[in-house]
């Protein structure tokens, strides 16, 4: 495709979507007052449906078509890393030359590490009573793991994030999110309709549906992104080109 062409296509996509914008924009509500129609219908849904967290309720029930787009979206970054950033036929993997960490560094990082998780691990299992959720909370999992490599070396991060464990682990999460959805599908001719008991109120139980898939979410977070820093750090620390020397120093290579 040419430039002009490209320009031509560019241009009548904006047109629709300009206008599409503009007549969404004319139905929403005056803005800056004290009335807000959809805060009142959130909230009168999530107690409806037993979620303390109306954030929750919104992104994994009201909302969760637009959730699983933005999660097939971290997935399709992962998979087009993962593809990207794979080994070149002039490269190859190297034993990286450790430097010393400071004794403190380790202590900090050995004391923060299981604390890291375990927040984490409250924070997506509590998505649906409080503040936070599975995205979040898998972001503080995979980087909390990242502190075996500042406080150690690369060598203790490779052995407690075994990478083809996590890319399956990261493909499963995110097919049981649509698996869930469809089978809200099955149960009552609506895609992610809730088919499981709503516990009690502020419950760790509660929620029905939503504290499925905010773990489903979670687990999907979690793995994608320890796999996406994996590849990115495996360029910096372990390969290099042939014929180039060794790779970044400050870490180790079994």
């Amino acid at each position: 495709m040419n430039r002009t062409a490209r320009l031509w296509l560019f241009g009548a996509a904006a047109v629709v979507i300009a206008v599409c914008f503009a007549a969404a924009c004319s139905g929403l509500p005056s803005f800056g007052t004290a009335v807000h129609p959809y805060g009142r219908r959130a909230v009168v849904a999530a107690v409806r449906q037993h979620t303390a967290n109306v954030v929750s309720s919104v992104n994994f029930d009201l909302r969760g078509l637009d959730t699983l787009g933005e999660e097939s979206i971290l997935f399709a970054s992962v998979l087009g890393a993962t593809m990207l950033l794979r080994l070149a036929r002039d490269e190859r993997k190297q034993r990286a030359r450790p430097e010393l960490v400071l004794p403190s560094t380790r202590l900090f990082g050995a004391l923060l590490l299981p604390v890291t998780l375990v927040t984490g691990l409250y924070i997506v299992a509590h998505g649906q009573l409080s503040p936070g959720g599975g995205f979040q909370g898998g972001v503080v999992l995979a980087t909390g793991l990242h502190l075996a490599y500042v406080a150690a070396d690369y060598l203790v991060l490779k052995q407690v994030r075994p990478l083809e464990v996590l890319d399956v682990t990261d493909a499963l999460a995110a097919g049981a999110f649509t698996a869930l959805g469809v089978s809200g599908l099955i149960v009552s001719f609506a895609f992610l309709h809730n088919f499981l008991p709503l516990g009690t109120f502020n419950q760790l139980s509660s929620g029905g549906l939503v504290p499925v898939i905010n773990a489903a979410v979670g687990v999907e977070v979690g793995s994608g992104v320890i796999v996406l820093l994996a590849h990115f750090l495996d360029q910096a620390v372990e390969i290099t080109e042939d014929g180039r020397g060794s790779a970044a120093s400050g870490t180790q290579e079994e």
